[in-house]
């Protein structure tokens, strides 16, 4: 009874940490069109195959200061949250393979009009750097957005802030990670030398947000780095064996659920666990990192747009 009443309330724990967001009901039809997908064979409902089908999923780390975690963390203005790190995350059909493309935030985008939780909505905006569509009007306003520039049906959208990032690198037990320059950036309070390095969450984070001490200081350099970090968290994730150490397993489970907010076709932990049971075959190697080809803007030094037609040639290759 002890066992059975444990295992009860670690499942309402996690299940109650999850945030959900309604993003279809508040988007309606103004959105591309979902991809066709082939009837799953016939089966009775308690032995229903996984799904096999493409999916995109945006996903967004939030620069929130909310939380004394995340304040903690963030450090500069402890007011709004913008969308830090930006990836549309493509996962082939047969879900063996993925494409992970970073939206760099300087990106000056049209942002469309966006419905408000509180009711009515935004403006549309010219010109407007695309990490404030999060700032401007949350989740739903940051998946309007990337469809509108990518004309790419989102199927799910995942967020994570700060303290969320970090918690899960430490239950980890950390990452491994390999450096090609030495980084040195007072900001993020992050130096390292080039090479390689076992991070904890706090320096995890750092590194995915440093951006002044490599290259020529803009997002581009950082966005590497986010990449080069998620490939190794994949990997890091697939050689840990959590089945295995529940405790462990219960930490990781934790720290993602606490900081986790996600549509409402993924806001519980069935749905969870089934699309993680349904990528089971995808490993790191069958991760291709891009980033959104960018030009500079004409009348912005310090801000980007998109180059054409290379983006919109990459965004067709996912659809």
């Amino acid at each position: 009874m002890l066992g059975t009443a444990t295992v009860g309330w670690v499942y309402w724990h996690l299940n109650h940490n999850i945030r959900g967001v309604d993003i279809n009901s508040a988007l309606g039809d103004d959105r591309p069109a979902p991809p066709r997908t082939t009837p799953s064979p016939a089966g009775s409902a308690s032995a229903a195959p996984l799904p096999t089908g493409s999916l995109n999923i945006l996903v967004l780390g939030s620069d929130s200061r909310s939380g004394k975690a995340d304040k903690e963390l963030g450090g500069g203005d402890s007011s709004g949250a913008r969308s830090d790190t930006a990836m549309v995350v493509h996962i082939d059909a047969g879900r063996t393979s993925a494409t992970v493309v970073s939206i760099p935030r300087d990106t000056l985008v049209t942002r469309p009009s966006c419905p408000l939780a509180s009711g009515g909505s935004t403006a549309v905006a010219y010109n407007a750097m695309f990490n404030t569509a999060y700032e401007t009007g949350g989740p739903v306003c940051a998946v309007k957005t990337v469809e509108s520039i990518t004309n790419v049906r989102m199927d799910h959208y995942i967020g994570i802030d700060f303290s969320g990032f970090a918690k899960l690198v430490d239950a980890l037990g950390g990452v491994d990670v390999t450096t090609t320059q030495d980084i040195d950036d007072d900001m993020s309070h992050l130096h390292l030398k080039s090479g390689h390095h076992h991070l904890d969450g706090k320096q995890a984070l750092a590194l995915a947000r440093t951006r002044h001490g490599i290259g020529d200081g803009s997002d581009l350099g950082r966005i590497g780095l986010q990449q080069m970090l998620v490939k190794d968290l994949l990997g890091q994730m697939a050689g840990t064996r959590l089945l295995t150490d529940p405790a462990k397993l219960y930490r990781v489970a934790a720290a993602v659920t606490a900081s986790l907010t996600t549509d409402t076709g993924l806001d519980s932990l069935p749905e969870l666990i089934r699309l993680g049971q349904s990528l089971n075959g995808l490993t790191s190697d069958q991760v291709r990192t891009v980033t959104m080809p960018v030009v500079t803007a004409p009348w912005d030094p310090n801000r980007v747009i998109a180059k054409q037609p290379a983006a919109s040639e990459l965004w067709a290759s996912l659809r």
